[in-house]
């Protein structure tokens, strides 16, 4: 991984923690109005003004956004000097080793009155003394301790006591957290190895040129009913991805979180993995061999919001309402059940800034997929909110904190790692959100195309299939920004959750059950298994940044996701992917899994194929027929469910065209009617060859898709 050379020295640092590493910390920790104020920053015209000029009434706004920024990253820097300097909170407060082999403990509590530290290493006695933490400037309490004094694996709390009571508290910056087995209680632990984990892949640059992602979750990976491991997901999942041609994997819960059934969303100890799926070092281990498979490993991030427990989480870490959150009204998400950060806070901006970069740093993901951005944009969290026009992106109602923080988090992440992947879940619609820092965007590098899926299953639920339109489907599919790139989809993990279905239980439902052993030609499997292939290839091939896919998904797995609840009887049933039925060749999961694998190689094979670009060839709603190239691919789709064409004229460039593939073939679940490996020669056409293209005559059944490859002269 290469870093600029200040990231590089933050990587070196020693496991001790240097007293200038504290003073940065102690400075960082002062309300903004205490640091120097900044002088102001000169009027500028933004790229993202200069791409859009419908964005030119809302100069102000994006200026002024653009600003914030700059003044709070000064801000925050005027101590350290540089974000990637600031964002090392990490380094300073939780548990660290110093150079003489002493602990040293810090937490921010500024409400707290007295903290002793409790756990194995004292029969968890309360107000013991010798682990009793003393006071310092802005709110900081630190305590130093014998080397003997705590052991690798030893478990602790901390006894916050604050004016009118006391309480259990997991600290802040814990970076390990275990569940017990028996009791259910959360506790932080000790995690000190006697040697650390050793990398065996030092140097990865993802892949992104196009980025195609394998959306994941650690425990519900393994076929059997329980929750899977980061080791069986390294030996297990990731050869599979691998084969497939994923180059990335996108990782679901991996912030430590009380409640399986939250799929991880409910996030209590931000800088702790998961320990229900294995040790740091399994987690390691596995981002380890993606990296030798070559596949890049995108964590899903969550800084949207956090949960509400007391104990496990930081909702009353010291007792006060507002010390990461806000402390009013706004403090509870009225959907969702969490607490919401106060972006406006210095505090809070250490620690979630210092959050992303220990993620990078110490086990090397790849990047971010930020959830629930939309949530944090806007004052009512985009709640009952239709953003039909640009003035609802800048009508007052943007949380300016929480984009300030978005904007620093994605300057931080790809000063720390330039190479880096930044992914915003985001529905509105904001423009600039996936533009760079510079040109007065947010920063990521991607949005989620979050309209894709929904549109599929509006389709899917509203019309007939003779009712599909071609140019509907081409115009949902590339009607986006020119200046900021896409993550598409048909389905990721919330359309297989229950009480929502899969693209393959809207087109085969209870067929599933009955019809899907090889040589059953029930009609309604084999117009689903058919349009699933269909659906899969019009949303890849026209990406303009990347394509993601949730595990199992692109094999048509036949159940939607339940975690355990008291609902269930607390059933793993349905947290699971049974791989066991794409893996039986006497049924037909295979098949879409075949196809997947061919469509994700022939995409990725072509170098920068997002980049190209997607030039339409024909479209006829009346013949429900679409045509489109990409640099030497042709991809001609007939949605009709009845017609098929014989010698159907498509206008393209000159030359002989081979078949690379077809949803129709046997191998795929067709019934080669148009078969690949098939030559086809344009015929020139006087009306036409002012424009430079002749007639590709094809035959296309209903239902198929045929892609094509130009041969080059």
């Amino acid at each position: 991984m290469k870093t600029t050379d200040k990231a590089s020295k933050a990587t070196k640092s020693p496991k001790s923690t240097k007293s200038t590493t504290g003073t940065h910390v102690a400075k960082a920790t002062m309300s903004g109005s205490a640091i120097k104020k900044t002088r102001a920053i000169k009027p500028q015209v933004l790229n993202i003004i200069k791409n859009d000029p419908w964005l030119e009434p809302y100069a102000d706004a994006i200026t002024g956004r653009h600003n914030d920024y700059l003044s709070k990253k000064a801000d925050l820097c005027s101590a350290s000097g540089t974000l990637d300097e600031f964002a090392n909170a990490h380094r300073y407060f939780g548990l660290h080793r110093l150079d003489d082999g002493r602990w040293v403990f810090r937490e921010w509590a500024p409400n707290a009155t007295d903290i002793t530290l409790s756990g194995t290493f004292n029969d968890w006695k309360r107000n013991d003394k010798n682990y009793m933490l003393t006071p310092k400037d802005n709110g900081v309490w630190e305590g130093i301790f014998p080397a003997d004094a705590l052991h690798h694996g030893d478990l602790y709390k901390m006894i916050v006591c604050w004016d009118g009571g006391e309480g259990e508290r997991i600290p802040a910056y814990a970076t390990r957290v275990v569940q017990d087995d028996v009791t259910k209680i959360f506790s932080a632990q000790v995690w000190a190895p006697e040697t650390s984990y050793q990398w065996e892949n030092d140097k990865f640059t993802p892949d992104t040129k196009p980025l195609l992602i394998y959306e994941c979750h650690i425990g519900m990976a393994q076929d059997r009913e329980g929750v899977g491991t980061y080791a069986e997901f390294r030996d297990n999942i990731l050869p599979r991805v691998a084969a497939d041609g994923y180059n990335a994997i996108q990782i679901m819960a991996i912030q430590e979180h009380p409640y399986y059934g939250s799929f991880g969303y409910h996030v209590s100890s931000f800088y702790a993995a998961s320990s229900r799926f294995g040790t740091p070092e399994d987690l390691k281990s596995l981002i380890d061999r993606a990296h030798a498979l070559g596949v890049a490993v995108i964590m899903d991030i969550v800084h949207s919001h956090a949960v509400k427990n007391e104990v496990e989480g930081l909702g009353r870490l010291d007792g006060s309402y507002n010390q990461y959150f806000y402390g009013d009204g706004r403090r509870e998400h009225p959907a969702w059940d969490s607490l919401c950060f106060d972006y406006g806070k210095n505090e809070v901006l250490h620690f979630l800034l210092s959050n992303c970069k220990y993620w990078l740093e110490e086990y090397r993901f790849d990047g971010f997929r930020f959830d629930g951005v939309t949530s944090m944009l806007y004052y009512n969290h985009g709640l009952g909110q239709a953003f039909g026009g640009y003035g609802d992106y800048y009508n007052g109602g943007q949380d300016t904190n929480a984009i300030t923080y978005l904007t620093l988090a994605n300057r931080l992440i790809h000063d720390v790692n330039p190479h880096a992947i930044t992914i915003a879940e985001e529905m509105s619609g904001m423009p600039g959100l996936a533009m760079p820092v510079e040109d007065g965007g947010i920063g990521f590098d991607y949005r989620m195309a979050m309209g894709v899926p929904d549109y599929w299953i509006k389709t899917l639920k509203e019309k007939k299939d003779e009712d599909w339109h071609p140019t509907s489907i081409f115009w949902e599919l590339t009607n986006r920004r020119a200046d900021e790139k896409t993550i598409s989809y048909v389905e990721s993990h919330d359309q297989a959750l229950v009480g929502d279905k899969t693209i393959i239980f809207r087109l085969i439902d209870d067929h599933m059950y009955w019809h899907m052993m090889m040589g059953d030609d029930d009609a309604v499997v084999a117009r689903g298994l058919a349009l699933h292939k269909m659906i899969r290839l019009v949303t890849a091939a026209t990406i303009n940044g990347g394509y993601l896919n949730f595990m199992g998904n692109e094999w048509g797995h036949p159940e939607w996701i339940d975690f355990p609840r008291e609902g269930n009887g607390w059933s793993y049933k349905y947290a699971r992917r049974q791989w066991n039925l794409v893996d039986n060749p006497n049924l037909k999961y295979h098949l879409l899994g075949e196809f997947d694998e061919e469509m994700i190689h022939t995409i990725s094979k072509v170098y920068n194929f997002q980049a190209l670009p997607v030039r339409k060839l024909w479209e006829h709603d009346g013949d429900q027929v679409l045509a489109f190239m990409r640099g030497d691919l042709v991809f001609v789709f007939n949605f009709s469910p009845t017609n098929s064409y014989t010698g159907y004229g498509i206008l393209t460039p000159p030359g002989k065209y081979k078949t690379v593939f077809t949803t129709d073939e046997p191998r795929f679940g067709g019934y080669n009617n148009a078969p690949a490996g098939v030559d086809h020669l344009t015929i020139h056409d006087k009306l036409y060859a002012p424009a430079g293209v002749e007639w590709l005559k094809l035959y296309l059944p209903a239902r198929t898709a045929i892609v094509l490859k130009k041969s080059r002269r």
